[in-house]
């Protein structure tokens, strides 16, 4: 049963995979309709491993794109000095792949830094630490002229594409499941369930809480490296609260607790804020309404309030699509 799962998992895959191919060949899709979706994958993997520390571990981090930041700099930095030194290396793709896990081990490292002395702390406490660690990062990085500082990362090859980012998207999402449905993420679970009580029963729920922390950092890392590379470009401001809250947004807008929800989230938010800001600009230039693109985030805001007024529990709640679900409820 596990793996006829797995397997409807990949095949879902292959089918958006094809869909979204023949759409670009045939012209339906242009590149900036490519872009967005590309965009679009990475806040999956963004979404899906911050659901992992907040929704399945019951935690509240508020700084996940500083996870991101770490992944990109690192990323970017080995592939650009690589491809400065050496522009037509016959080994892009290896140095891509290691430049990208590179990354996210780094992300990882920072999330064991900031999480085994800061875990302790729960609620508001916990969610204060991160977003201060969000912020050191993002100020560390514009002081250091070495990655640019407040001009940014430039120059980094465009390796990142749609086949790249699914892939690594794909990979996230079956790796997060396996590990949510398994001893461990049960695990996890408790204790976003009753922490009090699985101390109780003998779960080291620092070490658990750690574990999730580290793991949700490394696919951010990924993202970050995968983001980094699309643009050709990381920035600073590309990591601060703002970017942070959105991630955190399509999280709760999905359903906290479900796989699922973040990746229909990630992908609806992403569309809907560009729609807008198309929209706002159509109003502006077309209709001469006297409107800024300031009002994208004004009018992007009371559509999420309303989402949460109506649909407390999120778009999924805590459901999963049954193509992510490898255990079956036993009687």
């Amino acid at each position: 049963m596990d793996k006829l799962k797995s397997l409807k998992l990949l095949m879902a895959g292959l089918i958006f995979y094809l869909i979204v191919q023949i759409l670009s060949a045939v012209g339906v899709l242009n590149g900036y309709f490519m872009v967005i979706i590309n965009r679009s994958l990475v806040f999956v993997i963004l979404a899906v491993s911050l659901n992992l520390i907040n929704g399945v571990t019951g935690q509240f981090s508020l700084g996940h794109m500083g996870f991101a930041a770490v992944g990109a700099y690192a990323s970017g930095s080995i592939t650009t000095l690589i491809f400065k030194l050496s522009p037509h290396h016959p080994q892009d793709a290896v140095v891509f792949l290691i430049a990208i896990i590179v990354g996210g081990f780094f992300a990882a490292l920072a999330g064991f830094l900031i999480g085994f002395p800061s875990l302790r702390l729960k609620g508001d406490y916990l969610a204060i630490v991160t977003l201060g660690f969000g912020e050191i990062i993002r100020t560390i990085l514009n002081n250091i002229p070495a990655v640019g500082g407040p001009r940014g990362l430039l120059g980094i090859p465009k390796f990142s594409n749609f086949t790249v980012i699914f892939l690594f998207t794909l990979g996230t999402i079956i790796l997060i499941r396996n590990l949510v449905q398994s001893s461990i993420g049960r695990t996890m679970i408790s204790i976003r369930e009753n922490e009090l009580a699985s101390e109780l029963v003998g779960v080291d729920t620092t070490k658990y809480k750690v574990l999730g922390f580290v793991v949700g950092a490394f696919f951010a890392g990924i993202g970050g490296g995968l983001l980094a590379h699309l643009l050709q470009i990381a920035h600073p401001t590309q990591y601060g609260f703002y970017a942070s809250a959105l991630i955190l947004i399509m999280v709760y807008v999905g359903g906290i607790g479900s796989l699922t929800g973040s990746i229909v989230a990630a992908f609806s938010l992403t569309f809907l804020t560009e729609g807008l800001r198309v929209g706002i600009d159509w109003l502006r230039d077309t209709v001469g309404i006297p409107i800024g693109t300031e009002w994208t985030m004004v009018i992007y805001a009371v559509l999420l309030i309303l989402i949460m007024l109506y649909k407390t529990e999120g778009l999924m709640g805590m459901r999963e699509s049954s193509i992510l679900v490898i255990k079956e409820k036993q009687g």
